[in-house]
């Protein structure tokens, strides 16, 4: 299956009813080849200071800054974005593809990076690159999906990560 990441669930019902997933699921729609799903936003988050260092907790001036070795990403503490992020979780470890359909731009791009991450994607990611969500322009936008690397600079830029570091864990 292909796993389509757009990042509400309006996009994700207009992307499905365009590839033929006509089949609701809880969290996601099926069909034709692919399972269509979203994001609500930001399903994720950078950790707290506390969560690298539990002395971290209580800081003072004199500590700062407080730059942990690598950054974390963390689900945000939500029980329903909890409960989509593991619908997701699940979708991208069976997924052969994952298809990023998240918002054209940097904070788009970083959304669906960490939640790819977080999530352990371990499989191709393309890029769904549109400005629209007309039929033609959906159309057009899976016709001519792009790799997903051709956005590392654009994710760098909005995640403020140097290229190549491994900043982020």
């Amino acid at each position: 299956m292909k796993v389509c990441i757009a990042e509400k669930p309006s996009v994700a019902r207009e992307i499905a009813l365009i590839l033929g997933a006509k089949s609701k699921r809880d969290g996601y729609y099926e069909g034709n080849g692919y399972q269509i799903s979203w994001t609500f936003g930001h399903l994720c988050t950078l950790k707290e200071p506390h969560e690298y260092d539990l002395n971290w907790k209580y800081w003072h001036m004199n500590d700062l800054p407080l730059i942990p070795p690598r950054f974390g990403i963390r689900v945000i503490p939500d029980t329903g974005v909890q409960k989509q992020f593991d619908i997701l979780e699940k979708l991208i470890s069976n997924a052969e593809e994952v298809i990023n359909c998240g918002d054209a731009g940097q904070e788009g791009e970083v959304i669906q990076r960490w939640v790819l991450h977080k999530a352990k994607c371990n499989v191709p990611v393309k890029r769904l690159w549109i400005s629209s969500l007309t039929e033609e322009a959906i159309r057009e936008g899976f016709e001519n999906l792009r790799e997903g690397s051709d956005f590392d600079r654009l994710y760098a830029a909005g995640s403020q990560e140097p290229l190549g570091t491994g900043f982020w864990g």
